[in-house]
């Protein structure tokens, strides 16, 4: 079993549920499932951008992504409805532990001048998105072999009825947020 895992069974669970003054097991926040989305608005010129973001977000994740597609056609941005323009993954069971752990634990810390994730990036509904500005930061990655730096997007959704809630859940998890 996952080591992040048994830390939310062992110690948050019950640590949130004195905490927060719950009654019943089944309302203890948390987390449903990992998003993690790559835009990619290159892939209209490029197409060999989008195989490339492909390989690096199945490596990062482990699992296969979803090509996105555009829903509408945007005449500014050169853009027709149904041409591919992104990536994405969603991560539940151990596979989300596993990334997440390697995310707080890994590769966060080797953000250049990293000093905490803000804790101000909640939805109003207990989720929580965090943007990453290259993906060179994860381990799984080659730097001698990536095309272009990309950046992605992280969604941890989460059962919270509060972002407050969501917010000690995480923090509990050991998400390195910034002080003050």
């Amino acid at each position: 079993m996952n080591k992040l895992k048994e830390l939310y069974q062992n110690e948050v669970a019950p640590g949130l549920m004195k905490g927060l003054n719950l009654d019943n097991v089944m309302q203890v926040p948390r987390i449903q499932k990992v998003i993690v989305n790559i835009g990619l608005g290159e892939a209209m010129d490029n197409p060999k951008a989008l195989e490339a973001a492909v390989a690096d977000m199945s490596a990062i994740t482990g699992q296969k992504p979803v090509i996105t597609k555009a829903r509408k056609s945007i005449a500014n941005f050169k853009l027709r409805e149904g041409r591919a323009i992104g990536a994405m993954v969603t991560l539940r069971g151990d596979k989300m532990w596993s990334f997440l752990d390697r995310l707080m634990n890994i590769v966060l810390p080797r953000v250049r001048d990293f000093r905490g994730v803000s804790a101000e990036a909640f939805d109003g509904r207990g989720n929580y998105t965090l943007g990453l500005r290259e993906q060179v930061i994860f381990p799984e990655i080659e730097f001698d072999k990536v095309d272009k730096v990309r950046g992605m997007e992280i969604t941890i959704v989460t059962t919270a009825q509060t972002d407050d809630q969501a917010a000690m859940l995480l923090q509990m998890l050991g998400m390195p947020f910034r002080k003050g």
